[in-house]
């Protein structure tokens, strides 16, 4: 029972400290102002398109690391008008279909969300300052810690075993309260009405459907992680695949 309760836990330091580095720096990054946002976005953007390039084609590795620098680097424009961007990262995404590629279809969709959430990102943190920001990143991080301890403490039906074996229905619906509990604390704060109770589960939601969607990806391709980029947590893909 020790060794088992041991194991469970055993990723816990890592996780722990890794978020804390990372809670830390996006902080001071998206307080400092647009630039330095701009600049985080796209250094996380092109990290997670080199991730799923590496995983939908790993015998190209040099072609998923130009991908993810031209990523970034499209990404990166994100400051100048907006349409030359959408339509250079749909052009980045369509190249996700072009073979040998496992899962083309799936991976495009998936790069076409990773490419959009950068943009709708850094479009929040200038048309509507850092607040709704701080709300979906506190949304994804409440849900996620909310399901990884009680997920691991009460444990029960799996959630969806063929594709996520660790999730269970326990830390699924943890998430959701956990994610409208925060609401409330916006509302109660003055940032937003009511409904935003009811939305915050909503996004949890979302994400975690994000992150079951990476799990698929990651089985097919037969791999436990994008990466190994953040101890603890595995890829950048893996640890904001629920906020894209």
């Amino acid at each position: 029972m020790t060794g088992s309760a041991e194991n469970r836990w055993s990723d816990l330091r890592p996780r722990v400290i890794s978020a804390v580095v990372m809670l830390v720096l996006g902080g001071l990054d998206l307080w400092f102002g647009a630039t330095p946002f701009l600049v985080l976005v796209s250094a996380l953007i092109g990290a997670m398109i080199w991730e799923l390039a590496r995983m939908s084609a790993p015998q190209n590795p040099r072609g998923a690391v130009v991908l993810g620098l031209v990523a970034g680097g499209v990404m990166l424009g994100a400051a100048f008008p907006a349409w030359p961007i959408i339509w250079m990262s749909a052009a980045l995404s369509l190249i996700f279909l072009v073979p040998p590629r496992r899962h083309p279809i799936a991976t495009t969709l998936t790069a076409l969300a990773i490419m959009a959430c950068g943009y709708g990102l850094f479009w929040l943190r200038e048309t509507q300052g850092i607040v709704p920001i701080l709300w979906l990143m506190g949304v994804v991080i409440v849900s996620d810690i909310s399901g990884y301890f009680i997920g691991r403490t009460v444990g029960g039906p799996k959630f969806w075993p063929a594709i996520s074996p660790k999730k269970t229905w326990s830390g699924t619906i943890a998430g959701w309260v956990g994610a409208a509990g925060l609401g409330a604390i916006f509302v109660a704060l003055g940032h937003g009405g009511l409904m935003l109770i009811l939305l915050s589960p909503l996004v949890a939601f979302a994400g975690q459907m994000g992150d079951i969607a990476e799990s698929w990806l990651k089985r097919r391709a037969g791999i436990k992680d994008s990466s190994r980029l953040i101890p603890g947590h595995g890829g950048v893909l893996d640890r904001f695949d629920a906020v894209v």
